[in-house]
Formats: structure tokens, sequence, C-alpha cells
């Protein structure tokens, strides 16, 4: 085997040790629970359970996500096809999890390793050779292909990555970025296949890498639609769109078939993306389920932004705590004063972008990468203000930026291989004296990341510890608190004697009094206390509605109710009606309800007050609300039908066997003809 060949081996090798690694490290934590999202997205989504492989049952597992408007099919298809081989264990769910972040790891390497080959080398060419120069570039491929392994193997160690390993639901996050790395892959092969002179067919790979892996990865979550803008940032930085070098006359001029892919690709979908956004942001309904505006929420993720560089490089128990809805919201540049701070350093590293983009690309490469990942989930959108696995992808991003400056091997050292014995010992005099430093900084760091994951995925392998470690580092996260209660609520198994029945009510009751909580506490000590027959607080009532009253429902707030009402639905739980009609009439008394409200108040007024009329009218608002939804159209028929109302009932069909997409809801409407007919 030749030179080359055994040390482009060395970062293959390397990058095999740090996959194993990675799978030791996280191993305990498969054997962990389901968390938080998890339930609505998969245990309680029978969408995503089908009885069997059929088209009809995968086109509704496909379309059966609560978690996006896009549904996500990719994702759930994925959710079903673990639950078709495996059930509802969670181990099988997090293993997919984890071999999909193994392989993003492998895809980490490659991509690495060729934007290091192709940013311009740090070696000035020497004129003394060319068994210098020989020499130079095999020790150049050994460097890139060992920093790249080092890249990839601190990405896959990375703490602030390992809710898209064992979170169950964020799937959608790796399984996405999956099909980003490849999209990116492939375009920064293609644009080194045209510059080395295979034009169209290098062409054509960069433009089914940016088209055909965005479109694909869009179906497992939208944050694949940033691929177009990573690849435009790699070309803007690496290739500068050029054209090849070979023929003198290309060397001021630029590819304009590249620029025509971005302006299709990019530009122009950016355009009316924000067309079609915009005017919905404005308005005052957009924002009016959160605690935060548009110009609080831009003020905020400045901070936020800030913060996860540190969070993703200096991790600590406390940062990574999960739930971050304790967060403080800024009002304005200086409450508090560290949001001007932040914007200040997130302009400074914009600039710093332009500045090392000739002389540190792949450095410059990372940093824009990493304000690009944020671009979607960081800006204009009402999304909540922070998760730790929207930087999945913009993690990666930072070690581009740091990995190579923390590892790289000085010129000095390279000019070494080729030189007298005496010229090395007088070169290596001369070597820089911080290569040791940066080089023992990295290895810190790297022990860090191994030991913080370890540790936390050991705490995941144990639903108790796990809310209790999740509380600790969190002791003003309303959620942190309400899931350690609700966890000693399912080890009481409703047992009044029960030491967790207990234990349940402190945290229950300290989220209550914390700001920005939902009503998840409060709805989990009605139904524990009812559940159990026990004595129901009216403060946890006149909580509950009051907030229901001050604040539009969110989607906690939405699964609160509808569990209350499955529970007295179910006979399981004696709760006061006049206390559930003033719950329910405050969630839908805000501008729009959602459909989910609707169809969770008709629910009850229809099963539980049996008033028909009143459950069919929300019913039917329900349907106007979210037309595309066949589960509230398929109750309207059947309160129809128990009604008597047998040509509303058949005009109904009609318009659900629109909503049979791949036959999905062939059982369904056979069902409903069958019901009909006996009518």
């Amino acid at each position: 085997m030749t030179l080359t060949g055994r040390l482009r081996i060395s970062g293959w090798w390397l990058t095999l040790v740090a996959i194993t690694v990675t799978a030791l490290i996280y191993w305990p934590g498969l054997s962990g629970a389901y968390l938080f999202d998890d339930y609505p997205n998969i245990v309680d989504n029978h969408g995503v359970q089908p009885s069997d492989a059929s088209l009809p049952s995968l086109v509704g597992a496909a379309l059966s996500s609560p978690a996006s408007e896009f549904k996500r099919p990719l994702s759930s298809l994925s959710f079903a096809a673990n639950y078709l081989t495996t059930g509802l264990d969670p181990f099988w769910m997090k293993l997919t999890n984890l071999v999909i972040h193994l392989i993003n790891g492998l895809l980490v390497f490659i991509l690495a390793r060729r934007l290091l080959a192709t940013a311009p080398s740090s070696i000035e060419t020497n004129s003394s050779g060319s068994a210098l120069e020989a020499v130079q570039k095999r020790n150049s491929s050994r460097q890139s292909s060992i920093t790249a392994a080092l890249i990839a193997a601190g990405w896959l160690f990375l703490p602030i990555n390992l809710t898209s390993v064992l979170y169950v639901v964020q799937r959608m996050e790796s399984l996405a970025n999956l099909f980003v790395l490849l999209g990116l892959l492939g375009y920064v092969t293609g644009r080194q296949r045209m510059l080395a002179g295979a034009g169209r067919p290098g062409f054509w790979l960069c433009v089914t890498s940016v088209i055909v892996p965005t479109a694909t990865g869009l179906l497992a979550k939208e944050t694949a639609v940033m691929l177009p803008l990573y690849a435009l940032l790699t070309e803007w930085i690496l290739f500068r769109f050029n054209l090849p070098h070979q023929q003198p006359e290309n060397c001021h001029r630029k590819d304009l078939r590249i620029v025509t892919l971005f302006v299709i690709a990019l530009i122009l979908p950016l355009i009316v993306g924000l067309i079609w956004l915009l005017p919905g942001l404005v308005r005052p309904e957009a924002w009016a389920g959160r605690s935060f505006t548009l110009s609080t929420r831009l003020l905020s993720e400045a901070r936020i932004v800030v913060d996860y560089i540190g969070w993703t490089l200096v991790p600590t128990p406390q940062v990574l705590s999960f739930y971050h809805d304790d967060f403080r919201v800024s009002t304005s540049l200086l409450t508090p004063w560290t949001t001007l701070a932040s914007l200040i350093a997130l302009i400074g590293l914009a600039a710093l972008v332009f500045w090392w983009r000739a002389r540190q690309p792949v450095a410059a490469l990372g940093i824009a990468l990493f304000l690009a990942g944020q671009l979607l989930t960081a800006t204009i959108l009402p999304l909540e203000l922070i998760y730790e696995h929207r930087n999945y992808f913009a993690s990666l991003g930072l070690l581009l930026t740091l990995v190579p400056l923390l590892a790289a091997v000085p010129p000095e050292r390279t000019i070494l291989a080729a030189t007298s014995a005496s010229d090395a010992t007088s070169s290596n005099e001369t070597a820089p004296i911080l290569v040791l430093p940066r080089q023992a900084l990295l290895v810190c760091l790297t022990l860090l990341w191994i030991a913080m994951t370890a540790l936390t995925a050991q705490s995941w392998s144990n639903p108790l510890a796990l809310a209790q470690e999740l509380a600790a580092r969190a002791p003003h996260s309303p959620r942190a608190q309400y899931e350690l209660g609700r966890t000693y609520i399912i080890y009481s198994h409703y047992d009044p004697a029960s030491p967790f029945t207990q234990l349940a009510y402190a945290p229950l009751e300290r989220a209550i009094a914390l700001p920005g909580s939902s009503i998840l506490p409060q709805q989990a000590l009605i139904f524990m206390n009812s559940h159990m027959h026990l004595p129901v607080k009216d403060s946890w009532w006149n909580s509950m509605i009051g907030q229901l009253k001050n604040l539009r429902p969110g989607v906690q707030d939405e699964s609160s109710l509808a569990a209350l009402v499955q529970c007295v639905r179910e006979h399981r739980c004696d709760l006061p009606r006049e206390r559930m009609l003033e719950a329910l009439t405050a969630a839908v008394s805000h501008p729009n309800p959602s459909a989910r409200l609707l169809s969770t108040y008709a629910d009850y007024a229809w099963n539980v007050l049996n008033d028909y009329p009143f459950g069919l009218s929300l019913t039917q608002q329900a349907i106007t609300s979210n037309p595309s939804e066949p589960a509230y159209r398929i109750t309207e028929i059947r309160m129809l039908i128990a009604t008597g109302r047998n040509d509303q009932a058949n005009q109904a069909l009609e318009q659900l066997a629109h909503l049979n997409l791949g036959g999905r809801l062939n059982n369904t409407l056979q069902e409903l003809h069958t019901q009909l007919d006996r009518r």
C-alpha cells in the first residue's frame, strides 16, 4: 500500500472508532422511555400504528403527524415502520435514531474531508522541486483526512445533539439533515468535477444534489429547506462561482449556470415564501398564544443564538436542561443588557465571515453555516424560542471553524518531511509554540463532550432518574417540574397509598406557580385526584380556567383539555360539569379557536352533555377551521347518521371521499356506508 493510501485510511479508521465510541456512550439511553412530545406524535397517534403494511395504511400513517401542517410524511412512515416490526417499544425507536445519527456522522466526515481539500492550501507552493511538492501534497491530504475525522468525531459526541437521538420524535430533525448532508456532499462533489473539467456531468450532479435532497428532506421536516442556502454559502466562500481555470480566458469569468441554479432553487422560492408568510406574521393573532411578539422574539433570539455557541462548545448540565421555557424574554436592547451584547457579537461573527473568506475559507464557511442554520427557527416564525435539537446541523458549522484551527499542523511541520535532518531541526525550532496547547485544548473539549453525553445518556436510561435530573437542571422550568410530577403519577399506578402519589403534588404545584406554565400541571392534578376519588381543589380549577381566559390555548393546553374530556367520557373521572364547561368555554372564547379545540368541546357536548345539536355545530366549525383533516368529517358523518340526517350524511360522505388519498380511508368509508345503509 502506498504512503498516500495509508494516510487516507487513517482518517477513515479514526471515524470508525468515533462511530463505535458514539454507539457505546448512547447505548444506555436506548432503554429509556418516551418523553413529552413523543406522546402526541407517536404513542397517542394511532395513525403511525398501522395494522398492516398495505398502501392505504401507509398513506394514512404518512399523513397522520400533528406536528406540522406539512405532516412530515417520511418521518411518520419511519415511525410506522418501527411499529410494524417491533411495536411501540421505545428501544427500537431510539436505536433507529442512533443508526441515523451514526450514518450522519459518516457523511459529516466525507463532507468535511472534501471541504478541507477544496479550500486553498495554507502551504505556499515551493519551487525547489517536484519531490517537495509531492510530499507537501501527501501531508496535506493526511492532515485533511485526520482533521475531517476529528470534526466528525466531535460532532457525533456533542451533547447538544443528544436530543436528536434519544428524544424519539426528533428523528424528524436527524432524518431531514441526513438528506441535507447528502445534498451538500453531492453539490461539493459536482463543483469539484466541474472545476476539474467534467462540466456537464458535474453541473447536473449539482442541480440534482440541491433539488432532490431538499424535496425529499422536506418530507421529514421543514429544516431541509435550508439546503440550497448552505450550498450557496459553500459556493460563495469556496468555489466563488468560478469556471475551470485550465483555460486562461476563464480566470475572471463566473459560471452563469451556477448563478442561474441558485436563482431558481433559492432566490425565487425565498421571495414566494416571504410573500406567503409575511401577511400572516404581522397579524397580532399569529402571536396570541405566545409570551412574546415578533420584535421581542427577534431580540431574544440574538441572545439564544449566542448561547447556543457556548452550549455547543462548552456544555454544562445546567444549560443543556432540555426544557427551556424558563427563558427570560428580551423586551429591549438593554433589557437585559446581554441583548445588545449578543447582537454585537453576531454582527462581529458575520463580519468575520467576510474577513476570513480569503484567509481561512473553511473557518469562514463554518461560521456562515452556523448562522444560516439559525435563520429558519430563530427569526420571524412564531415558534417556541429554544430547542437544543435546532443545532443538529448548525453545530457542524462551529466544528468546521474550531477543529481545524485547533488541530492544524503548522506549515513548518509539513516541510520537515522533505528536508534534511539538520534542516528539520532548524525548522522544528521555529514551529509555533502554541501548537501543543491548541491540540491539548481540542483533546480536553472532546473528552468533555464524551463525558457529558455519556452521563446524560445514562440519565435517559431511566424515566424517573431522567425526570429528577431534568427538574434539578431547570428548577424554574414549568415543563420540567410538570414532567417530574407526571412521572411520579405514573409510578404511583393511581394508588393513594403509594409514596409516589404524595411526591407528585409538590412539583405540580410548583409548576403552576411558575410563570409561563401551560395548564398541564392543573390538568394532571385534577386528573390524578379524580381518578383516585380524592378531593379536587378549587384552586386548581380556578387557576386553569383563569389561564384559559387570559391566554390563547396552545398545543399543550389543547392536549390537557382533550385528556380531561376523554377521562370523563370513559367514566374514569367524575368532574363537575359546570367546571368543565367553564374551562371549555374559556378555551374557545379567543378568536379563531383551533379545529382540535372545537372538536374536543364537541366531544364533551355530544358524549357527556348529550347536547347533540351543539356537538354537531362545533364539529362543523372544526371542519371549517381545518377542512383537510378527515377525522372531523368522519365524526360529523357519524353524528348525522345518529340523528337521522341521512341526506346530509351522504353529502358529507362524498366530501370525505375526496380526502381518500391512496385509499387510506377505504375501511372507514365502507364502515360509514354500511351504517348509513342500515338506516
